[in-house]
């Protein structure tokens, strides 16, 4: 009897672990990677995302542009809560694309439920 409770108790345990896998699917910014992540790439940005007079260096456009092909990732990444601990505007952030003369950029894009 105990050698099927504990069968059972494993069964139990690969059943939810599996299910949990399968829920768990690719979020705003894809498989493997999280908003708070990806904000990380986007450090270069830190003084052009608090301050709209300062410059945009090369390598903050070039990220921008790259998170910017997908536009619910952008916006994911400007609210996480690692844009937000590093002291990024939303507001000022969503000047970058246009300050870096991006053509392909996310125009009246509106993140959150705004």
């Amino acid at each position: 009897m105990e050698g099927l409770m504990k069968m059972l108790c494993l069964i139990g345990f690969v059943v939810l672990v599996a299910g949990i896998g399968r829920v768990e699917g690719a979020g705003e910014c894809g498989r493997g990677t999280t908003p708070d992540n990806e904000a990380f790439k986007l450090a270069p940005c830190a003084g052009a995302a608090s301050d709209e007079n300062a410059s945009v260096s090369r390598s903050c456009c070039a990220q921008v542009k790259k998170l910017g092909q997908n536009p619910s990732c952008l916006c994911a990444v400007m609210l996480s809560n690692t844009a937000k601990m590093s002291g990024a505007n939303p507001q000022i952030a969503v000047t970058i694309p246009k300050r870096c003369n991006l053509a392909n950029r996310p125009i009246g894009y509106k993140c959150g439920r705004k």
